[in-house]
Order: structure tokens, then C-alpha cells, then sequence
């Protein structure tokens, strides 16, 4: 079982463990004004490719079954492709399982 994270003020990693070589992320919310101003509907968003991670597996096995180490953590924040990934809910929380593969880059602060 993963351990509790508070990222975001979410408890979901301790309910969640992903297999292999995937994470679980918590998109960034999309923006609501443009820089000039204009207030966007719903159905005018863009969707989202930057999150944090908030459940990781444990990495992939190669052909010899040894374990290749992830290069994302808990708590990193990613960008991801743009339709990557599976999205769903839980506990009321909008959640997007992807493959690390899927990750194109770790944002530093």
C-alpha cells in the first residue's frame, strides 16, 4: 500500500497503488481567464498536460524480470501528453492514471 500524501490536500495514494510503470496525477486546475481578460466556458478549456504526482508504482521489469527504477516520485510535477493517460474520479477528486512513458518532463521549482 503507497503511504499517505498530502499533496493537494488528498489522501488518495493511500487508496490507490499503480502497477508497474504507472502514476496516478492530479491535473492542474485549467485556467479560467485568458491574459486579456476573457472568462472561458467549460467547453472552451484547454485540457490540462501539467499535474503533480501523487501515486507512483513501482517501475516496470525488464525481460530478465529485474525492476527498472522510475524517474518520477510523489510529489514531482510533470508534464504529460495531451490525451495521454486514463482520467477518473475519486472521492469527488478528478485523477489521470498514465503510463511513465507518457510523462515528457519534471517541472523544477
Amino acid at each position: 500500500m503507497a503511504k499517505e500524501t498530502q499533496t493537494n490536500g488528498t489522501a488518495v495514494a493511500a487508496k490507490l497503488q499503480p502497477l508497474g510503470d504507472r502514476v496516478v496525477v492530479k491535473p492542474s486546475e485549467r485556467e479560467e481567464v485568458t491574459r486579456g481578460g476573457i472568462v472561458l466556458p467549460d467547453t472552451a478549456k484547454e485540457k490540462p498536460q501539467r499535474g503533480t504526482v501523487i501515486a507512483a508504482g513501482k517501475g516496470r521489469k525488464d525481460d530478465d524480470g529485474d525492476r527498472i527504477e522510475m524517474d518520477v516520485k510523489v510529489g514531482d510535477e510533470v508534464l504529460f501528453a495531451k490525451y495521454a493517460g486514463t482520467e477518473f474520479k475519486l472521492e469527488d477528486e478528478d485523477l489521470l492514471i498514465l503510463s511513465e512513458k507518457d510523462i515528457l518532463a519534471i517541472v523544477s521549482a
